[in-house]
């Protein structure tokens, strides 16, 4: 299946926008959150460069955000670019783990391949496989549970059914 840019903003503008005012867009060099201000009326999700991963990416942090956080830039979250220290990554790794699960989530009903993402290109990541069998196993927690804590979970739902409904029209 191919994955078209023009069909994932389609379809979370057609399931988000009216009800939350907040559209997914292709952004520049780094994704960010901006919501609505005086300059630019609607909630925008900006997801990097143009790459699909990155769109499901950003949808998943809106996803996990809630009402307040949504009321934030970036849902209020610290970044530090690339080059971060192995003990800034491990902090950056504990606020990745739930929604890297959701991307994967996401990606898997999509039938887009997921990647657990470091983040950390230029700088020392040290070892990752403990912060991928934290999202392995907040993904398994999703799945077993009603465990969307802080995720609005009809969102959620209403995302992959969607979803599910567009990519068989496709």
């Amino acid at each position: 299946m191919e994955h078209k840019l023009e069909d994932i903003i389609a379809i979370f503008n057609q399931c988000f926008e009216e009800e939350y005012n907040t559209r997914l867009v292709k952004g520049g060099d780094e994704p960010i959150y901006i919501p609505a201000n005086d300059e630019v009326p609607y909630n925008a999700i900006y997801f990097a460069r143009g790459f699909y991963s990155s769109a499901l990416h950003e949808i998943a942090h809106w996803l996990v955000a809630g009402k307040e956080r949504r009321k934030l830039e970036d849902f209020g979250y610290w970044y530090e670019p690339d080059g971060r220290s192995e003990d800034r990554q491990r902090d950056f790794e504990k606020v990745e783990v739930k929604p890297q699960a959701l991307e994967w989530i996401l990606a898997t009903a999509a039938g887009f391949r997921y990647f657990a993402s470091a983040d950390n290109l230029n700088g020392n990541p040290g070892d990752t496989q403990p912060f991928k069998q934290a999202v392995y196993e907040q993904v398994k927690t999703y799945a077993e549970k009603k465990a969307y804590q802080n995720v609005p979970k009809p969102c959620v739902m209403r995302w992959l059914n969607f979803m599910a409904q567009k990519i068989e029209l496709i």
